[in-house]
């Protein structure tokens, strides 16, 4: 669960961070962080993140999987083989 918070936070970061490096790549020893932060565009950097954040979300989508009712059978290790986990049809009622 942390892992998904994580990456969601650094998508989410990314722009910001692409663009204070940029800065400070560019301007040197010039600018200073505050000055940097004043004169950022925080909400059109945050904007580019949310998008960033949904672009990732939708790319990884899951459509893989089965109807409600069906059963997950989990893997499992028999007679020295491991027999993968798989998805258990609901039969239809009669």
């Amino acid at each position: 669960m942390i892992r998904i918070v994580i990456e969601n936070l650094l998508l989410l970061l990314l722009p910001t961070i692409i663009y204070f490096s940029y800065v400070f790549l560019t301007r040197g020893k010039t600018t200073t962080g505050r000055q940097a932060l004043t004169d950022a565009p925080l909400l059109w950097l945050f904007v580019a993140g949310v998008m960033c954040s949904m672009v990732a979300i939708v790319f990884f989508i899951s459509k893989s999987g089965g109807a409600p009712g069906d059963r997950y059978v989990p893997s499992v290790y028999k007679d020295g083989e491991v027999i993968p986990g798989y998805i258990e049809k609901q039969k239809p009622k009669e």
